[in-house]
């Protein structure tokens, strides 16, 4: 089933990452959307609503949070993902996600790209910049972590490794 299009969004942002991963099993992790605070950092919380809408809770800069419900617009098995935000939320945005198998049999490409106006405009980007929410650094940071945890079903981290001072250099 597919919806019409939203309006054209201001600001875009696209990433792509290849996954190691059959596409259905990638489409299906992703289309669990209670999945996604798993590895979008920004998320704080995804609420099935049904079907086809969901309810997103993402920090924002000085710890505020931003809400809105969104509409899947176009659901393809294995293949894509679409979406759009409903009336009413604090940022409109809209986007896709397409699975395509990789070449050579190396998995499945996961292509992202999505547009939103930030909330108070001009002035709501510059002080996301200012407090390192940078859309385009949170997509690439977020595709890195989506490709750890369903390749290895966890991610990697160094919290509590140690810094390495005090360790034995070899001098005696």
């Amino acid at each position: 089933m597919t919806i019409t299009a939203a309006p054209t969004l201001g600001t875009g942002v696209a990433r792509t990452v290849t996954v190691n991963r059959p596409r259905a099993e990638v489409y299906a992790f992703w289309r669990d959307f209670e999945n996604l605070p798993r590895f979008m950092k920004h998320l704080e919380s995804v609420t099935v609503l049904d079907s086809r809408r969901s309810h997103w809770i993402t920090k924002a800069p000085a710890g505020a949070n931003v809400e809105w419900n969104a509409e899947i617009t176009s659901d393809e098995p294995a293949s894509l993902i679409a979406w759009r935000s409903g009336d009413g939320s604090d940022i409109d945005n809209s986007g896709t996600v397409r699975f395509v198998d990789a070449p050579g049999g190396r998995g499945t490409e996961v292509h992202v790209s999505l547009r939103y106006d930030a909330p108070a405009g001009v002035l709501g980007k510059l002080i996301a910049k200012m407090f390192g929410e940078e859309p385009e650094q949170q997509i690439r940071e977020d595709m890195r972590r989506f490709k750890c945890i369903v390749e290895t079903g966890e991610l990697a981290t160094v919290i509590g490794q140690p810094t390495g001072e005090g360790r034995y250099t070899g001098d005696a």
